[in-house]
């Protein structure tokens, strides 16, 4: 079969399905990160990204990626940054659409970020909260945790935002202006961690021990340091039932039965019938890290 073009990029094996049988193809996966591109790149561009690639779709292994190969794509752009060895290592970005399909073209399915930019990544511009919950939590008590996170983020003077996860929970995302070192950062989400966990031991838990976690909600405030990655807003999963990480508005999750609520095609339509991006205003807002 011939490639595929999609804003000038070609996708080979465009009718692989790469989501199981009768699910999305590579070619469905290139063409909904384009009609996506809009609302997701402004989260995704100019941050270094880790990658999840599926050579042989979600039914085969798949595997993180963050180094920069000149394979990936002549959009897809390489930074130079130190890792924990004190060594250098090309870590991959991308800045527009054809970025992101050129990685597509490479079987990528997931897109990670930094919550830091290329240009200063040792001075991040947001945290986020990934409410994990265990096997049987209901929808209501996760809706509480965001809400509650929330809650203590604006005492601290902070607004956040909200996506559903593509998987159980959510993610509770606040920018803020660069400055603060990652220390600082990752200090003040656990301190909001075990605040939380000190007033209700019953509900949350902030440690990633499975063996304690039954029952209970994981506050997992361990992606904010340097080089932890958070899936994207509008990036699809690589599980079964292509779900989707979908940014929402505040007012919208309690209606909403699980994380994984948004689907591919649930995604694009929404992208179609958006009239204001729910997280709209979090580029202008100006608020500081206390």
């Amino acid at each position: 079969m011939d490639p595929l073009i999609v804003d000038g990029v070609a996708i080979t094996h465009p009718d692989r399905e790469v989501f199981g049988e009768g699910g999305p193809t590579k070619g469905d996966v290139a063409t909904y990160y384009e009609a996506v591109a809009a609302h997701m790149l402004p989260e995704l561009r100019g941050r270094p990204l880790s990658v999840v690639r599926c050579p042989r779709g979600t039914s085969g292994a798949c595997f993180f990626q963050k180094h920069h190969a000149d394979a990936l794509g002549k959009h897809v752009k390489g930074v130079a940054l130190k890792e924990k060895d004190g060594g250098d290592a090309e870590y991959l970005y991308v800045d527009d659409v054809e970025g992101v399909l050129e990685l597509v073209q490479m079987n990528t399915l997931e897109f990670h970020p930094w919550g830091a930019r290329v240009d200063n990544p040792d001075q991040p511009d947001r945290l986020i909260f990934d409410i994990d919950p265990s096997q049987g939590v209901d929808w209501k008590t996760i809706v509480a945790c965001a809400r509650e996170i929330r809650e203590r983020l604006l005492g601290e003077g902070l607004e956040s935002f909200v996506r559903t996860s593509g998987g159980k929970g959510l993610h509770v995302v606040a920018p803020f202006r660069r400055g603060p070192a990652w220390e600082k950062v990752k200090a003040f989400c656990e301190g909001i961690a075990d605040a939380m966990v000190a007033d209700s031991p019953q509900r949350y838990i902030a440690e990633a021990s499975k063996a304690k976690r039954e029952g209970l909600i994981f506050i997992d405030w361990l992606r904010n340091t340097r080089g932890a990655t958070s899936v994207t807003g509008w990036s699809l999963r690589a599980r079964a039932g292509a779900p989707v990480a979908m940014p929402v508005r505040w007012d919208e999750i309690a209606r909403l039965k699980t994380g994984g609520a948004f689907d591919f095609a649930k995604a694009l339509k929404r992208a179609k019938a958006l009239e204001a991006d729910p997280w709209d205003g979090i580029a202008s807002l100006k608020q500081a890290l206390p």
